[in-house]
């Protein structure tokens, strides 16, 4: 075991930015007073809380009373999600979303099945792309949500947001993006895209766990998550997580402040990363549209090893990635992305997904490259299957 550790995997989540921590850290001590109290430990925390607030909508172009804070990413999903569905069941019971979400919107969509609700899954296609055309197709008189991924969580593909935005608005069809990937990594504008609600997470741009948010345009029909007290405009009900939403509000501020110099160097490893793999590495495929994509991402399936041990002998080098989604790292089963990709079960089994941050070099990538190569060969050499494929190529 190597004691070098480069992490590569910030799609999953970030580490903590020493300027958010230290903007949250007066939270847990001095200023601990509840929100909702009327005295002056109490205000402070509100005053923080609303300021924050209007970093995350000025963030995406949002009014700050539109902005609701939450738990996490799942639970803002799950908020869009049920709380549309409930609210307009009236008019109807249709819901359009994609094969490739993350779990917190598939299993809420499986679930509202389970209550009667229709779900139609658009397929996607090999880069993992849906139209606003087919979203327009499959648009009907009972269609009351349509809820698809602003970026894809593992092979990073960036949707149509804006022309699918488009679409839902003229059908007047309220339309929710999963933007826990997007969010602080690439520019947004939820009026221009004509989004009705989008979620976010903050760990996924450098803030605490634990924290997100959901913007709600004004005017959208969506019930309460939680019934209790009045917080969060009666939306929302539990003492607010003062600290964290303070971090929440520093991170995307900061995340959102330089992203044009920071998708620079991002997509410079990007590309970097793919071309030598590419170079490198014989019978591999890249996952996800190739310039279409976030700009940390990288996404790659290897004939004939499996994913699983990749990732542990690049862990046991010291390098830190994943095969897919941090959700899932315990699941035996392939990627739901890489089969609705059109990947065969046995290519999808072999994923390496990389994600680079702000804090990794091109020596990160230098080291990446000379372990790569060998753990994939090595790993290579234990396959029979790849056996008779060497011998057919010699």
């Amino acid at each position: 075991m190597t004691e070098r550790m480069i992490y590569l995997d910030h799609a999953a989540t970030t580490p903590v930015k020493k300027e958010v921590l230290e903007a949250m850290l007066p939270y847990f001590t001095e200023k601990f007073g509840n929100a909702s109290s009327i005295y002056t430990i109490g205000r402070e925390s509100k005053k923080a809380l609303e300021e924050a607030r209007d970093k995350v909508a000025a963030a995406i172009g949002a009014q700050s009373k539109e902005i609701f804070f939450t738990a996490s990413g799942t639970e803002a999903d799950n908020w869009a999600i049920k709380g549309v569905a409930y609210s307009n069941r009236t008019k109807g019971n249709h819901i359009i979303t994609t094969a490739i979400e993350h779990h917190a919107v598939l299993h809420a969509c499986q679930y509202l099945e389970s209550e009667g609700f229709e779900v139609t899954y658009l397929p996607v296609d090999k880069n993992g792309l849906v139209s606003a055309e087919q979203v327009a197709a499959a648009i009907k008189p009972e269609t009351i949500l349509i809820t698809i991924m602003f970026a894809n969580n593992e092979i990073g593909t960036i949707q149509p947001i804006a022309e699918i935005g488009k679409v839902a608005r003229e059908k007047g069809v309220y339309f929710h993006t999963d933007a826990v990937q997007a969010v602080g990594n690439i520019p947004i504008d939820v009026s221009d895209m004509n989004i009705d609600l989008l979620s976010l997470s903050s760990h996924k741009f450098y803030g605490p766990k634990g924290v997100g948010a959901l913007y709600i345009r004004k005017g959208v029909k969506i019930t309460s998550f939680l019934h209790g007290g009045a917080q969060e405009r009666g939306r929302r009900a539990s003492t607010e997580n003062v600290a964290g939403i303070v971090g929440l509000g520093k991170a995307i501020e900061i995340a959102c402040g330089n992203l044009e110099d920071k998708n620079r160097k991002l997509i410079a490893m990007r590309e970097r990363t793919i071309e030598e793999i590419m170079k490198k590495i014989p019978f591999v495929k890249l996952n996800g549209h190739r310039t279409q994509r976030l700009p940390g991402n990288v996404n790659f399936s290897f004939e004939f090893i499996e994913g699983e041990s990749l990732l542990l002998m690049l862990d046991m080098k010291g390098i830190a990635a994943s095969s897919g989604s941090a959700c899932t790292s315990g699941s035996l089963d392939p990627s739901h992305v890489l089969l609705a990709i059109g990947l065969p079960h046995e290519i999808a089994h072999g994923s390496l997904r990389l994600t680079f941050g702000e804090e990794n070099t091109d020596e990160d990538i230098d080291y990446l490259m000379e372990v790569l190569p060998m753990i994939v060969q090595r790993l290579r050499e234990m396959s029979p299957l790849y056996e008779a494929v060497a011998k057919n190529n010699t």
